[in-house]
């Protein structure tokens, strides 16, 4: 069964960084773009950053700049840095396959929360 396990979660300062990591099978990883979504609290998931199997990223237009997705393909991990980090950043996130065609479970998430 495929799995994905979100962690590097926190609690952080307006302003303050943190580096999201999440472990994949290797079969979904290797031949599929992943992402990064967050979900807040009675809202649905939402895509933030991508990026493709040859490392083509795109990001939301609220996190340009202050976010950066990365993937480690021998270790089946991606990443994001998260930098300047803002109150309504403040959500549970998640990675998943970006692939309209392919349904994997939600991982646990983790939780970011920004506040003062």
């Amino acid at each position: 069964q495929v799995q994905l396990v979100e962690s590097g979660g926190g609690l952080v300062q307006p302003g303050g960084s943190l580096r999201l990591s999440c472990a994949t099978s290797g079969s979904i990883f290797s031949i599929n773009d992943m992402g990064w979504f967050r979900q807040a609290p009675g809202k649905q998931h939402e895509l933030v950053a991508s990026i493709s199997t040859g490392g083509v990223t795109l990001y939301t237009d609220s996190v340009k700049g202050r976010f950066t997705i990365s993937r480690d393909n021998a270790k089946n991990t991606v990443f994001l840095q998260m930098n300047s980090l803002k109150p309504e950043d403040t959500a549970v996130y998640y990675c998943n396959v970006v692939n309209p065609y392919l349904y994997i479970p939600w991982g646990q998430g983790t939780q970011v929360t920004v506040s003062s």
